[in-house]
């Protein structure tokens, strides 16, 4: 799973999820892409799940890259605890992920094979998402 060595402060408020991506938004190493269409947290498991998906339908064909990085920790606080005594413990990692945000990336492979390996690995992402091509 991935995860940052080190970070600045060990846990986050939860703040918002507006606003469309500036950043990531378009193809800049592949030649197919997989674009979120709607705000989510991307955990570091779907992350996983989907370039395990894109790596094993190619049969590790041609070049993946992973354009989002879970850099935001979501903390839990354990079962039947009472009230107050400060913030939960860091439990997992997320992604923001907004509008418009590139996922993957893919070259390499030819285009049916790549489009169906997006759209397998479109199904384990939390948000709807689209095959663009550059």
């Amino acid at each position: 799973m991935l995860q940052p060595k080190r970070t600045k402060f060990r846990r986050h408020h939860r703040g918002n999820r507006k606003g469309i991506a500036s950043r990531g938004a378009t193809l800049a190493f592949g030649e197919y892409g997989l674009q979120a269409l709607e705000p989510a947290w991307m955990t570091s498991r779907q992350i996983e799940a989907g370039r395990r998906t894109i790596t094993r339908y190619t049969k590790r064909g041609g070049k993946v890259w992973i354009r989002v990085f879970p850099d935001r920790a979501i903390t839990v606080r354990p079962a039947e605890t009472r009230m107050g005594s400060g913030k939960g413990a860091p439990d997992y990692w997320v992604a923001r992920i907004q509008p418009g945000r590139i996922l993957y990336e893919i070259r390499g492979v030819s285009e049916t094979l790549a489009r169906q390996a997006m759209g397998m690995a479109g199904y384990k992402m939390p948000m709807k998402t689209k095959i663009i091509q550059k």
